[in-house]
């Protein structure tokens, strides 16, 4: 979302703090195809290429809070998430009504 009103992150205090990420290309900005698990590793992956810019990883995170499309999709979600996030973060997880992009 190009002319959005918002940054991907910012940093405070020595914290980043990280704008919701989709599982949009950043070469297409379009979603990518192949249901929750695509869109989740891709979601995942954007959130670690921010982390890189800033010096960090996954490791250093200490907290996420996930939104699902369907909380049906928790399960298929969950194990994307466990490969990226091994750290174990504190997280909340939650269903929703919509997503950006249909997300």
């Amino acid at each position: 979302m190009p002319n959005a009103p918002f940054s991907q992150g910012m940093i405070v205090g020595g914290l980043l703090f990280m704008s919701g990420q989709v599982g949009t290309d950043p070469a297409t900005g379009k979603l990518v195809e192949g249901g929750v698990q695509k869109q989740a590793e891709q979601a995942i992956k954007n959130i670690g290429t921010i982390l890189k810019s800033v010096g960090v990883t996954y490791a250093d995170v200490v907290k996420t809070t996930c939104f699902l499309a369907d909380i049906q999709d928790f399960g298929a979600f969950n194990g994307i998430y466990r490969q990226y996030f091994t750290g174990k973060p504190a997280r909340s997880c939650f269903a929703v009504k919509d997503l950006p992009m249909g997300a």
